[in-house]
């Protein structure tokens, strides 16, 4: 007869290093992993995000905004704010709130919301690796 054993801990115990590596390496791209030391990711991380969101911007592309009711701009809001602080200074900035004239602005857009989900799965592989999960 098979026993029921208890429940046992996660045995990748989230700790306070790990919440603050997963945040800041959301907010400033690829400083997760510089926090835990891996530089060349973080470094590349860091580069790629912000070449992708300013080229993105340079050719004119939309940074969503919160609050609209359109689904397909709720996505791209969601992927846009994983760029963290890149999308607040764009924000504040005022940058990618034209309307879209020019077939390259579309993927200007594109190149913007692939920065944010680029930005998120960075910081949870910096999280991942905080609980070492990951090496």
């Amino acid at each position: 007869m098979a026993e029921n054993k208890p429940a046992t801990p996660s045995a990748y115990p989230i700790t306070t290093q790990s919440i603050i590596v997963l945040i800041l390496g959301w907010l400033v791209p690829g400083a997760g992993h510089l926090m835990l030391k891996k530089w060349w990711r973080g470094l590349l991380l860091l580069i790629s995000v912000l070449a992708m969101f300013a080229l993105g911007i340079g050719m004119q592309g939309k940074v969503y905004s919160p609050n609209t009711g359109d689904i397909l701009d709720m996505l791209g809001f969601v992927g846009d704010v994983g760029s963290g602080i890149l999308y607040f200074a764009a924000q504040i900035m005022d940058l990618g709130r034209g309307a879209i004239h020019i077939a390259v602005a579309d993927y200007g857009t594109k190149f913007i919301i692939v920065a944010g989900l680029l930005n998120i799965m960075a910081a949870i592989d910096a999280h991942h690796i905080a609980i070492g999960k990951k090496a």
